[in-house]
């Protein structure tokens, strides 16, 4: 997760961390509502949850062209599509046509939207923003991210916006720009010119554009966030500057103090499995192979899934247990795994420093007693009190397959499949 390599593994690397954060993500209508309440500029816009509630707000929305956005937690959707919807019909369509825009909302909600970023099958789309479409010149890309590398936020600018900043990064790093803040004095006014310049906003735009990046930076502050991203940040023909889309996430340490954030928070769109292991203090993701992991640390966790994928394998989640794992923690750790009707196999990869074996064991032990364990289950577990562990293992009575090593877990669980 630590390498670096231009802004777009930058970028790519820093969502990553965040998972092990359980970061909090809001929807792009949420997002905007924050970026307008701190003067950010946004077009006119409404959410509606059905074809009739947006034919009852669109009678007071009048403009010359419409955007109509599903609201779904992944990107790429303009180039989507329904799996059980109108095929030819991605997640975001420009009409000048109101009629055409209430009927594109009808034929959006309800139905799963596919993209490079969700599952095989879709989210189910909940919800749509309706927004005026402005007469865009020209996209450039803005994000502010917080970084361990620069010890606090930085700036990553592109006038290469509206597409993969990774891709971009990759083919044409020349055109990625970072700028480090110091999180004690904040961003200066040289810096936002210099961001403005670097987008390539001329004249009063370049104006307009450094006024916004300082007020990105200032919500950024204000709301405790870790990631405040906008592609595309535009200029429009008519001399104007908004932010066209926006994605904000949010540490989840920062919940005491910004309650009113994390209220919005409705699990919209997201895996049942996340949400379920959340509320036990688990990181969860779920992933399309069919060997359940159960690791303590978000590095292991990775080493854990790619010596599966080494021996021939598939990992079908990941999931970190954290340092001070209890018994009933491993109980719902299984419990949320091996709900996935893919798993075949769960392995448990557990080096214990602050965490103690033992209590990984009497969990496991707990968890294959209530749950009746019908598929194989390979544990390998090491570090603190692991004799008393492996102790309680052998004197449970349960069909466990222990292994020595992570390499003769791995293999252990993909050999149990075969």
């Amino acid at each position: 997760m630590q390498i670096l390599r231009h802004a777009g593994t930058f970028l790519r690397r820093t969502r990553l961390s965040q998972t092990s954060t359980r970061s909090l993500n809001l929807q792009e209508y949420q997002s905007k509502q924050l970026l307008d309440k701190h003067g950010c500029a946004v077009q006119p816009f409404f959410v509606a949850n059905d074809k009739a509630e947006a034919e009852k707000k669109f009678s007071e929305f009048n403009h010359y062209e419409y955007v109509v956005k599903a609201q779904i937690l992944a990107g790429g959707r303009g180039k989507g599509r329904f799996v059980d919807g109108k095929q030819g019909l991605g997640g975001v369509y420009i009409t000048e046509d109101k009629a055409k825009a209430l009927d594109s909302v009808g034929e959006m909600i309800g139905h799963h939207l596919e993209t490079k970023q969700t599952q095989k099958g879709g989210v189910l789309v909940e919800k749509v923003m309706v927004a005026e479409s402005v007469p865009i010149a020209r996209e450039t890309y803005l994000a502010i991210l917080m970084d361990r590398e620069f010890n606090g936020p930085v700036v990553v600018a592109s006038p290469a916006g509206g597409v993969d900043i990774e891709e971009v990064a990759e083919k044409t790093p020349e055109l990625i720009f970072k700028e480090p803040i110091d999180i004690h004095k904040g961003i200066t006014d040289e810096q936002c010119r210099k961001l403005a310049k670097d987008l390539k906003f001329e004249g009063d735009l370049q104006k307009k554009a450094a006024d916004q990046i300082k007020r990105l930076y200032e919500l950024f502050m204000a709301y405790d966030a870790t990631q405040v991203e906008i592609n595309p940040f535009v200029e429009t023909s008519d001399d104007r500057v908004f932010c066209m889309d926006a994605k904000l996430n949010f540490d989840d340490s920062a919940a005491y103090r910004q309650k009113a954030i994390f209220d919005m928070d409705n699990h919209e769109g997201q895996d049942e499995r996340e949400v379920e292991a959340h509320k036990y203090h688990l990181n969860y993701i779920g992933m399309d192979g069919n060997i359940a992991c159960l690791v303590n640390g978000a590095g292991l966790a990775m080493a854990t899934m790619d010596i599966i994928k080494l021996f021939g394998g598939s990992p079908a989640n990941f999931l970190d247990v954290g340092g001070t794992v209890t018994e009933d923690q491993v109980y719902q750790a299984f419990r949320i795994v091996t709900s996935d009707p893919a798993v075949k196999a769960v392995l448990v990869n557990i080096f214990g420093g602050i965490v103690n074996c033992a209590t990984i064991a009497n969990g496991v032990i707990k968890a294959c007693e209530r749950m009746n364990l019908s598929v194989p289950l390979v544990v390998r577990l090491e570090g603190t009190n692991v004799d008393e562990a492996k102790r309680l293992l052998r004197s449970s009575g349960l069909t466990i397959i222990t292994a020595d090593n992570l390499e003769d877990a791995a293999q252990k669980a993909v050999n149990s499949i075969a």
